[in-house]
């Protein structure tokens, strides 16, 4: 075995969800690819475009993590996934389209104080979505972020 440092990366954003079924229509009307549909509604993977969205049953997810299933958080729980825009149009169609397809509503989008624009979602679980233009994000032709260094 080597003793060179990893490579940190990130691949894979796992959610806990309560409804399989639910969320993987929810993930799937937002217009994300699922990937490996052989493992049916055990686990469900998306395609974002540079990493992965899993999504697994909650009390599977806590007791690998070796973590109590319950209580659920009923508030924030500290995390949010981003949806970076190129613009403030396309953060407006972005919500618009996600509360259209069953997201609730967090905070509608407006300006920021650090110059950006963003709103906040929930999927089905309570995830928080925020969807955000941010200076010195770039969001290229493919959707993907890349920032300066």
């Amino acid at each position: 075995m080597s003793n060179a440092t990893p490579t940190p990366r990130f691949t894979v954003l796992t959610l806990g969800v309560a409804d399989m079924r639910a969320s993987i229509a929810f993930y799937e009307s937002l217009g994300f690819t699922r990937k490996m549909r052989a493992t049916g509604e055990e686990v469900a993977f998306f395609d974002t475009g540079g990493t992965v969205l899993g999504l697994f049953p909650w009390h599977l997810l806590a007791a690998d993590a070796a973590l109590p299933d319950q209580p659920r958080p009923a508030a924030f729980r500290g995390v949010a996934i981003a949806w970076n825009c190129r613009d403030d149009a396309e953060v407006d169609i972005v919500m618009a389209f996600a509360l259209s397809k069953g997201a609730k509503l967090l905070n509608p989008a407006q300006p920021t104080s650090y110059g950006g624009y963003c709103g906040y979602f929930a999927d089905p679980d309570g995830h928080a979505w925020e969807v955000v233009r941010a200076p010195g994000f770039e969001v290229g032709d493919d959707r993907r972020v890349s920032l300066p260094d």
